[in-house]
């Protein structure tokens, strides 16, 4: 990849338009929709290439097989580290704190374009309140722990304040990135197996 930051790579892939390829992990996946949003934000078109999951897709990025993936950090931070592939923005608000060299993407020149890697824990519909506040605790409890803290921030996994790791503040988060990502779906024409 001849660009050595984002707005070249934009600058590339409208250069390249429909030509580029980036690999995703199935249709309707984190890193699927992260680039229809590039297309949509960047008024560029690329070539999904689906694969089994990361791991395939990392392998064929770090190969040259692919020019772009837009991945988690677990996945790609090791290979960014290790100078096989390059990063040229964190699609979030803030810098991480595993990579803070790593610009996010409004310092790179596209405001806006954010993709969030969460996490969280589901229980069945009409599970008793006494049973979510215990699975609750026990989370945020391990959340606190220190080791915890700092193996996931190794593997560039950000922690929600403990005040955000309610389950009332996940079904507002939840609601709010449904309300984000449903038109973009819609308009990309995205449907479920």
């Amino acid at each position: 990849m001849p660009a050595s930051d984002l707005k070249g790579l934009i600058a590339w892939l409208k250069a390249n338009a429909g030509n580029a390829t980036v690999g995703t992990a199935g249709v309707g996946g984190a890193p699927h929709l992260g680039g229809v949003l590039l297309e949509k934000l960047a008024g560029v078109r690329v070539q999904f290439v689906p694969y089994r999951g990361g791991g395939p897709y990392m392998q064929d990025l770090v190969a040259g097989q692919i020019d772009l993936a837009i991945d988690n950090p677990a996945n790609s931070l090791p290979q960014v580290r290790a100078g096989a592939i390059k990063a040229y923005a964190v699609t979030a608000m803030n810098r991480m704190a595993a990579a803070p060299d790593i610009p996010t993407v409004d310092e790179a020149g596209l405001p806006g374009f954010y993709l969030s890697n969460w996490k969280a824990f589901w229980v069945p519909k009409g599970t008793p309140r006494e049973v979510v506040a215990r699975l609750n605790a026990a989370v945020m409890d391990a959340l606190a722990d220190p080791v915890v803290r700092q193996r996931l921030a190794d593997l560039g996994q950000e922690i929600f304040p403990r005040s955000q790791q309610t389950p009332e503040a996940l079904a507002a988060f939840h609601k709010a990135e449904t309300e984000k990502w449903w038109p973009i779906i819609k308009a990309a024409n995205i449907k479920g197996a």
